[in-house]
C-alpha cells in the first residue's frame, strides 16, 4: 500500500516535471520566434544592471539604449563587429568548435583564458540570460543559440547583436553609442569609428571609446586591417537577408 502511494506520488511529480519542461520550451520557442520580427525593449543584461543598481547605486540604473533597424546601421559597423568578434559568423551554425578547441588547449597549457563565444552565443547570453559562469548558464546559452540559428536569419542575429552589445558603461546598442561618442546616427559611422566601437566590445567598462588607450588604438588599427582583408562583400549573403 505504502509502495503504491510512493509510486503514485513519483508518477505525478514526473508528469508535472514533463509538463513544466514542455511549458518552458514552448515559452522560449515563442519568445525567440517573436523576437525575430519584434525589436527587444530591453535585454536580460539591461534588466540585471537596473535591478542591481536599485540596491547599490542609483547611478548604475542609468541605461542609454534605443533600437536601430538594420537599414539604419552603417555596413562598416556590421563588418567591424564580425572582424573583431567572430570572423566565421557567416559560415558557422552558432558555434566555432575550432576556436573552442584552441581555447581549451590554452587552458590546459596554462595560457590565459580567451573567450571563444560567437556572435550568436553572445546574443543568446545578453538577450535571455544572466552574467556569470556556470554549467547551467552555458547549457541554456547553447540552447538559445541553437534556437536562434534555426529560427533567425544571420542578418537578424547580427542586427540584434549590434543593438544588444554594450559599448560603454550603461550604453547599449550602436544607436546610443554612435550618438554618445560621435554625435551622429549609426548609419553615418565611418570605418575608423566602427572599428573603434568594435575594439571596446571585449570589455566596454575597461576599454573606453571616448578616451581610447594605446591598446584600444592598436586594436582599432588591427580591426581596420581585418575589415580590409575581409572586404564588404564578405557579408553579401547576410545583407541579402540569408
Amino acid at each position: 500500500m505504502v509502495g503504491d502511494k510512493a509510486k503514485s506520488i513519483i508518477n505525478r511529480v514526473a508528469e508535472q516535471a514533463v509538463w513544466l519542461t514542455f511549458g518552458l520550451f514552448l515559452i522560449s520557442l515563442v519568445a525567440v520566434l517573436l523576437l525575430r520580427f519584434v525589436p527587444h525593449v530591453y535585454s536580460a543584461f539591461m534588466v540585471e544592471r537596473y535591478c542591481k543598481g536599485l540596491f547599490v547605486s542609483r547611478s548604475q540604473t542609468a541605461i542609454e539604449y534605443h533600437w536601430a533597424d538594420w537599414e539604419e546601421i552603417s555596413p562598416q559597423m556590421a563588418l567591424a563587429a564580425v572582424a573583431a568578434e567572430d570572423q566565421k559568423f557567416p559560415e558557422h551554425f552558432g558555434f566555432d568548435f575550432e576556436s573552442i578547441a584552441e581555447a581549451l588547449e590554452e587552458i590546459e597549457e596554462g595560457v590565459r583564458f580567451r573567450g571563444a563565444s560567437t556572435i550568436s552565443q553572445q546574443v543568446a547570453k545578453n538577450l535571455f540570460l544572466w552574467k556569470g559562469k556556470s554549467f547551467i548558464r552555458k547549457g541554456l546559452e547553447a540552447y538559445f543559440t541553437v534556437l536562434m540559428e534555426l529560427l533567425w536569419p544571420k542578418r537578424r542575429i547580427l542586427e540584434v547583436y549590434l543593438n544588444v552589445a554594450e559599448f560603454g558603461d550603461g550604453i547599449y546598442g550602436v544607436e546610443a553609442a554612435a550618438k554618445k561618442f560621435f554625435g551622429k546616427p549609426p548609419s553615418e559611422l565611418t570605418k575608423k569609428e566602427s572599428a573603434l566601437l568594435a575594439a571596446v566590445l571585449p570589455n566596454p567598462i575597461r576599454f573606453k571609446a571616448a578616451s581610447p588607450s594605446a591598446y584600444v588604438k592598436q586594436r582599432t588599427l588591427r580591426i581596420e586591417k581585418q575589415m580590409r582583408n575581409l572586404g564588404q562583400s564578405y557579408l553579401k549573403d547576410i545583407w541579402s537577408g540569408s
